[in-house]
């Protein structure tokens, strides 16, 4: 497989996950908060790689929400499932034309862990910024890539429920298309003694459809 059909085929699963561009979530700042306090850094973030922009899901001591891929340390991070480290940007012949280490910014350190899939795909790092040189022990490197997988592990929460909510919406669908059915079926029976049995089941399934309607329209 060549890497352009790997790069694709990671971008699809990334979709997949439906999570870029969703609001703000109190579970993921809480990790960039803690991950910040606990390696001593400015700056954490939880990123996405996508195709043209790294996308910020939560990020602590930062306010932009993305910068574009190229030359992107992210997008260097992902292609590795090791914690990607750069101790001094200044001296690293990997980033020292890298506009995030040129500019004011001034970015010194920074270190990478990838959130990894369940079938493989690197989605994007939970990452560490200090604007100068650091270090991480190979103790402190294993934590940051736990933390990666609590971040992939939050994500993965997230789809699980989002297709156990469409399978309950399908299935409510297919009850109201049933019951619908019914009354116009019980409407062309004829008059008979039973007639006000037929319409309480009528009113009744008529009133089932109508909380159907409520809760498919609160999910919108």
């Amino acid at each position: 497989m060549t890497l352009n059909y790997i790069e694709e085929e990671r971008v699809k699963v990334l979709k997949r996950y439906e999570i870029l561009d969703t609001p703000e979530d109190g579970s993921f700042n809480r990790l960039t908060t803690l991950a910040a306090k606990i390696f001593n850094v400015p700056i954490a973030i939880i990123t996405l790689v996508d195709t043209d922009r790294v996308w910020f899901k939560s990020k602590y001591g930062v306010e932009v929400d993305a910068i574009g891929t190229e030359p992107g340390l992210c997008t260097s991070a992902i292609m590795s499932d090791e914690v990607y480290i750069v101790e001094n940007a200044l001296e690293d012949p990997r980033t020292l034309a890298n506009p995030l280490v040129v500019s004011e910014f001034g970015l010194r350190f920074y270190a990478g862990a990838p959130l990894q899939t369940m079938d493989g795909f690197n989605l994007g790092t939970m990452c560490l910024i200090d604007k100068k040189q650091r270090y991480l022990t190979l103790s402190q490197q294993e934590t940051l890539k736990q933390m990666a997988a609590i971040a992939m592990d939050e994500i993965e929460i997230r789809l699980s429920a989002r297709k156990a909510a469409r399978q309950v919406n399908q299935l409510l669908d297919a009850t109201k298309s049933h019951l619908q059915d019914t009354i116009t079926e019980i409407a062309k029976l004829p008059t008979t003694a039973s007639s006000e049995e037929l319409a309480n089941i009528a009113s009744s399934s008529k009133e089932i459809v109508h909380h159907i309607d409520d809760y498919l329209s609160e999910q919108i």
